[in-house]
């Protein structure tokens, strides 16, 4: 008989599989045995069956269109200005002395506290919940980045200066290059920052998004409805993450674990 074996990943996805179908018949057999009470958690039939029919009328497609463009201009953004400030920081001790100290209490006020604010400044229109979604990214992958600048190896930029490379060199051909899987780290707790800071500026105030729409369910009692969109925003976190996986996969070629 030849011998199968299945690689490591595949036994992972394969595992993974195994568990949430488990639990989804767990589930199942609980509500129809009245053991949980479907007014609290529905049925993952019922929930499977309203995700359905909101796709298929297009009903969720203006509220997953906002709650994406929120969420990915939000991470923009928040990369873009976490990786020049991380940069900024990394390279420039007196920055570092002056800012670093800053941020990192700033860091430490609950952002759902300035949701509020960020609604007075923008309004209740994308810009206040871009905002909020930039700020939770940027917290994000600026420390990775800082992280990253200021741990590179100290022998490594002084190898390349006796091999008489300048600033700008050892600049792009070593620190940006060794700081990348910092960024790219960032950037991956950041996709989940991102959504997070949309659904709670929608909380706070819209007319339309998938955290508006998870309010407007829960105030009408259609757990189904919330757990459709619950769904849904995590259909977009693994997406957007597979994406990133592809993107790491290819910027990052020279790493052994990527051939």
């Amino acid at each position: 008989m030849p011998n199968f074996r299945l690689n490591d990943d595949l036994r992972n996805r394969l595992y993974i599989l195994g568990m949430v179908s488990a639990l989804l018949v767990i589930w199942e057999v609980a509500t129809r045995t009245k053991f949980i009470n479907t007014f609290y958690a529905s049925q993952p039939t019922v929930i499977a069956s309203d995700f359905y029919h909101f796709v298929t009328s297009g009903d969720i497609l203006p509220h997953l269109l906002t709650t994406l463009q929120e969420a990915l201009f939000g991470l923009f953004f928040g990369t873009i200005a976490g990786i020049i400030c991380g940069v900024a920081l990394g390279k420039t001790k007196r920055l570092a002395d002056l800012f670093e100290p800053i941020i990192t209490a700033l860091y430490g006020i609950p952002k759902l506290a300035l949701a509020p604010i960020f609604i007075l400044w923008f309004g209740l229109g994308m810009e206040s919940k871009i905002f909020l979604s930039a700020l939770l990214v940027f917290y994000l992958v600026f420390f990775s980045t800082y992280s990253g600048i200021r741990n590179i190896n100290p022998d490594i930029i002084a190898t390349v200066q006796l091999m008489g490379a300048n600033r700008h060199q050892i600049f792009f051909k070593v620190t940006l290059p060794s700081c990348v899987p910092w960024v790219l780290t960032g950037i991956r707790g950041g996709i989940g920052a991102s959504l997070i800071g949309a659904i709670v500026g929608e909380y706070m105030g819209a007319s339309a998004g998938l955290g508006w729409m998870i309010q407007y369910a829960t105030t009408t009692y259609q757990i189904e409805r919330v757990m459709s969109c619950i769904l849904a925003l995590l259909l977009i976190g693994l997406v957007l993450n597979k994406g990133l996986r592809m993107c790491e996969k290819r910027l990052l070629r020279w790493r052994p674990d990527n051939f």
